[in-house]
Formats: C-alpha cells, structure tokens, sequence
C-alpha cells in the first residue's frame, strides 16, 4: 500500500471513479461531499436538507478517516444559487458556534451537475 489512503463513505459515492477523499500522512482532502443520504441513496429537493446531509455525511467522512470536525482547517462551500447561503450557514454555525475558533471558509457558486443537487462541500483537515 502506497502513503496515500482513499477515503470512501459506505452508501455515498461519486458517480465519476473518484474516491470520497485521500490521507497522506496527517493532512486529509475530501473530495465534493454532497448531500445524498446515505442509509437512503435519497437526495432531498430542499436545499436546508441537503446542506445538513452534507455536514453529516462530512462527520462520517472525518470519522473514516480518523479526524473530527476539530481538525477542519478549510471548508469549501459550492452553492448552486448564492442566495441559499443561509441554509449552509445553519449547520454551519451549530459546528462552529464558537467565532474564535473557526476553520477559514469560501462560498462560492457552481454549475451543479444534473439531478437536483444545490450544494457541496470540501474540506481540509490536519490532525495531530
């Protein structure tokens, strides 16, 4: 086995061949985490059910790769209309309530890919 260890979430998966994530060492990247139930395979039409899925499905990602949402120092937010940010800012806030002791943030809009997704989310996370 190589340094570098894939990541994948049970009942979550990309449609490209693409892993959830790698670890090389103590860093951790994933990759887009969406907001597909995974005991389901269901993706909700309302963008504040999809924004928390993300976030629960970011736990379970951290967790398989032995970090917690402590170790997050960047996360990366893709919405599909700016104008739902609040609904990213919810699980947001109840993560991180704490403004001094945040991981640094980006939002930004994307084109998402068919089927009804509004948001996605990348972490960066190093553990100690």
């Amino acid at each position: 086995m190589g340094r570098r260890q894939t990541i994948h979430i049970p009942g979550v998966q990309h449609s490209a061949p693409i892993p959830y994530g790698a670890r090389v060492g103590n860093v951790i990247y994933s990759s887009a985490i969406q907001g597909i139930n995974a005991d389901t395979g269901e993706l909700s039409d309302d963008v504040y059910e999809q924004a928390r899925q993300c976030f629960r499905n970011m736990h379970t990602f951290l967790g398989i790769a032995g970090a917690t949402p402590d170790d997050i120092v960047r996360l990366t937010c893709f919405l599909a209309d700016l104008g739902d940010r609040q609904a990213l800012n919810e699980p947001w806030l109840a993560l991180f309530p704490d403004e001094n002791d945040r991981p640094s943030r980006h939002t930004s809009k994307y084109e998402p890919p068919p089927g009804g997704m509004k948001i996605q989310i990348e972490v960066v996370a190093v553990v100690e």
